[in-house]
């Protein structure tokens, strides 16, 4: 017998807040934006402009909230994303390089830039 509730795998996900993205696959391929966050639990990130979806809000008075239909964004998955490289501009997969300290820094598969800053 399987239990309902099981924990869910972390995967270590190397995008990060802040990276520019393009969406590689689903209904808003092509786009590009900035992560705005990233949730390890469920492997997802929140991208600016992409995978909008409607929420009907009721009014709360208390907390300032207005009523209505009011549009923001969803979490898709990290496996629809591709980093792009600010140096070459390209969207590309994430490297590792080692620098001459010894820290690891992410790199450009296409032009071996850091994405670090």
């Amino acid at each position: 017998m399987t239990l309902r509730h099981e924990r869910a795998e972390r995967h270590t996900i190397q995008i990060r807040k802040g990276d520019n993205v393009k969406v590689i696959g689903g209904k808003d391929a092509g786009k590009s934006g900035r992560v705005l966050s990233v949730n390890a639990a469920k492997n997802t990130v929140v991208v600016e402009h992409v995978g909008i979806i409607k929420r009907h809000t009721r009014p709360n008075p208390s907390k300032n909230i207005k009523g209505g239909i009011i549009e923001k964004e969803a979490g898709i998955n990290v496996s629809n994303v591709m980093v792009v490289c600010g140096s070459c501009g390209k969207h590309t997969r994430i490297g590792h390089t080692i620098l001459p300290d010894s820290t690891k820094v992410r790199s450009c598969r296409h032009c071996n830039a850091t994405l670090d800053k």
